[in-house]
């Protein structure tokens, strides 16, 4: 099997996919291999009636964790903050103020910057937790599209409606809200908008032209397509008319293409942006799910538990977003199913129209 066959039938069964589904209305598709000789680009649906194609933008969800969690690690290595330096020190009174009172007692002042970047924190999560009374976040967000949700005002909601759910450093409890605690703590040590210190270092020295955290900062380069819409099961979200989708700020608020994610993803390994040992403490794995693992704004999937050659690490998203490297296979793949009922779905698909593809092609 030559490489342009597997190419066009992984392409053909992505196109396959989405018009079978109606659930699906545009996916993209990036597969790299340096090792293998490939860079295949894809694109599959629509949008507004015009053909999605390969360089249009994005949201890409919680792949934007990542970014968050590696401008940490840069401000870490410009000695300027510690892993392991309490989120008391860069936090004002108003929002420390019972920020995580579990049991009756007080460990808001034992959670330190490693416990948000590993979601070991216990602060709970606003965007999937559900109150006992009222309504969800989510709910205000989609029922009020006009209010500007600030990161200050998503934490002091998680407050007033969620419990903790452990002390810190006992477990992994996915949370937006300490991520957008985060977005807060970098704008403390760098006196600058987290937009700003998002673009000045990682986007414009990576040349990420497309890149942008919406509702907050523009692209260096406006895309000449259209940025995708995203669907929440049957409805259809355009993020940026949604200014309630501010809430979500550092947890996953940037809009990218493909090129961009695969361009930092490949720093990333390569130990362009941040040291192999920075890294290194980045990966320190923590069980979150069957087969998924959580480090410092990275998570690493398991396919298959006796074969390493099928897990990979990077970030993936609510939406079908998916930012990994396979190491052993040295292969590359970015893009999303932009639905959100996609969310386990798409590893599926990557795993069994992918990975598999390419593991056939690499060994025939």
């Amino acid at each position: 099997m030559n490489k342009e066959t597997v190419r066009r039938e992984i392409e053909m069964k992505l196109e396959r996919k989405v018009a079978s589904d109606l659930k699906l209305h545009n996916v993209y598709l990036l597969v790299h291999s340096d090792k293998l000789d490939i860079h295949w680009p894809m694109a599959a649906g629509e949008t507004d009636g015009f053909p999605a194609n390969p360089k249009q933008p994005y949201h890409t969800a919680s792949v934007g964790k990542t970014f968050t969690s590696v401008l940490l690690a840069i401000l870490v290595e410009k000695g300027l903050v510690k892993f392991d330096d309490p989120i008391a020190n860069y936090l004002p009174p108003d929002i420390l103020k019972d920020l995580h009172l579990f049991k009756g007692k007080e460990y808001t002042y034992d959670i330190q910057i490693k416990h948000l970047l590993s979601n070991k924190s216990g602060i709970p999560d606003y965007f999937e937790d559900k109150p006992r009374q009222g309504k969800a976040l989510m709910e205000e967000i989609l029922e009020n599209p006009s209010r500007f949700w600030t990161p200050q005002e998503t934490i002091h909601w998680s407050k007033e409606h969620l419990q903790p759910r452990f002390p810190p450093g006992k477990r992994v409890h996915y949370t937006d809200t300490g991520y957008n605690l985060l977005g807060l703590i970098i704008e403390t040590i760098t006196s600058k908008p987290f937009h700003e210190v998002l673009h000045d270092y990682i986007f414009t020295p990576l040349h990420m032209n497309h890149s942008y955290l919406s509702q907050y900062s523009n692209p260096a380069i406006k895309s000449e397509h259209p940025v995708a819409k995203l669907y929440m099961d049957e409805l259809k979200i355009n993020v940026d008319d949604y200014r309630s989708f501010s809430s979500f700020y550092a947890g996953g608020q940037t809009v990218c293409t493909s090129e961009d994610l695969l361009i930092f993803m490949k720093a990333l390994v390569n130990n362009q942006i941040i040291q192999k040992e920075t890294l290194d403490i980045m990966h320190q794995w923590n069980k979150m799910w069957i087969g998924m693992d959580y480090g410092y704004g990275l998570m690493r999937i398991h396919f298959l538990p006796f074969t390493r050659k099928y897990i990979g690490w990077g970030h993936l998203g609510a939406s079908g977003a998916s930012m990994l490297y396979f190491p052993n296979m040295d292969v590359y793949i970015m893009g999303s199913f932009n639905q959100t009922a996609y969310q386990s779905k798409s590893m599926n698909y990557i795993f069994f129209n992918v990975l598999r593809k390419l593991a056939k092609y690499a060994h025939s």
